[in-house]
């Protein structure tokens, strides 16, 4: 077979080189290439002979994918909706993913942002060059209710780590587990969860049931002057509402992913707010976490040449 990666895994050449290595004495071909590609018909000269592609986070569209003769597609990356699944199911291609990877980087940015906007970074930046007095008076987590939404790895995880700030934790998600249950946090529904928090953190994927998940209707239910965290997907809430929110110093916020990938255009609501803090699609992006995927995805494909699949995307 032809295994091919197509985009930088961002870890030291040694790992993918030592992969190379491996990947030709299994008798299969392996190529690899150290910057993504700029357009999609630079993907499909890449992809064209290739029987497994392995790639990051980049859009992979239906006009890429039938111009292929891909068996599997191995995702270095949790989210796969940049991925045109569709194409994927009518063609029987596997989607694996690296779920996993990133569950401390982006609980541990969650807490930053949360604190960055409690203690108001933003505004004490600018502070600093003002010669008046500082009257920015910021606040704790400790003694808030923090609600989060979405109990999966990166939830629990978060979780953990605000097990010892001396908060309330309450949390929603479709599934309800009883470890979760264990560490003394309590399911409740999603209206009492949005009217209840003072902080509210999502950790759900972006699909067809999500897409707008906190809409009007669901971010009114706030508390004037709550907290939202979002380092999940930017597309399951409505950005243009959050915006006009916080400039009506009803809300406040720290947001890292957006309905688009960064860079943003001058006249996007969020880019103009007032009340949150912005930060470039980075929840997921440490050194550590790096390594982890590239891992993750290796034994992802050393599996599946073995006649095993793991971490599948259910189709």
């Amino acid at each position: 077979m032809k295994i091919s990666l197509i985009d930088p895994l961002e870890v030291d050449k040694k790992i993918i080189e030592a992969n190379k290595k491996k990947i030709e004495s299994m008798g299969h071909d392996f190529e690899y290439f150290e910057e993504s590609a700029k357009t999609d018909e630079e993907k499909i000269e890449r992809l064209k002979d290739t029987d497994i592609a392995i790639i990051t986070n980049k859009p992979l569209r239906s006009e890429v994918i039938n111009k292929t003769n891909l068996k599997l597609i191995d995702v270095a990356f949790t989210g796969v909706d940049h991925i045109a699944l569709d194409t994927c199911k009518e063609k029987g291609i596997k989607v694996l993913n690296a779920s996993g990877y990133s569950d401390d980087s982006v609980a541990e940015l969650v807490i930053g942002l949360t604190i960055g906007v409690l203690r108001k970074f933003n505004e004490n930046r600018e502070n600093i060059f003002n010669a008046g007095d500082n009257y920015l008076l910021g606040e704790l987590i400790k003694g808030k209710t923090f609600g989060v939404i979405g109990t999966g790895h990166i939830g629990s995880k978060l979780i953990d780590l605000l097990s010892v700030f001396g908060c309330k934790i309450i949390a929603y998600s479709r599934t309800e587990k009883e470890e979760v249950r264990a560490k003394g946090v309590d399911y409740v529904d999603l209206q009492s969860l949005l009217k209840e928090s003072d902080i509210v953190s999502l950790h759900i994927p972006n699909n067809k049931e999500t897409k707008g998940f906190l809409g009007k209707a669901e971010l009114d239910l706030m508390k004037e002057n709550a907290v939202l965290i979002n380092c999940a997907r930017g597309a399951v809430v409505d950005n243009d509402y959050i915006a006009k929110l916080l400039n009506e110093d009803k809300l406040r916020a720290g947001i890292d992913v957006f309905d688009m990938e960064p860079p943003l255009p001058e006249d996007y609501p969020l880019r103009n707010a007032k009340n949150v803090i912005l930060t470039n699609h980075v929840a997921f992006y440490t050194k550590q976490a790096m390594e982890i995927r590239a891992n993750i995805v290796f034994d992802n494909l050393y599996k599946y040449l073995d006649g095993q699949i793991v971490n599948e995307i259910k189709l």
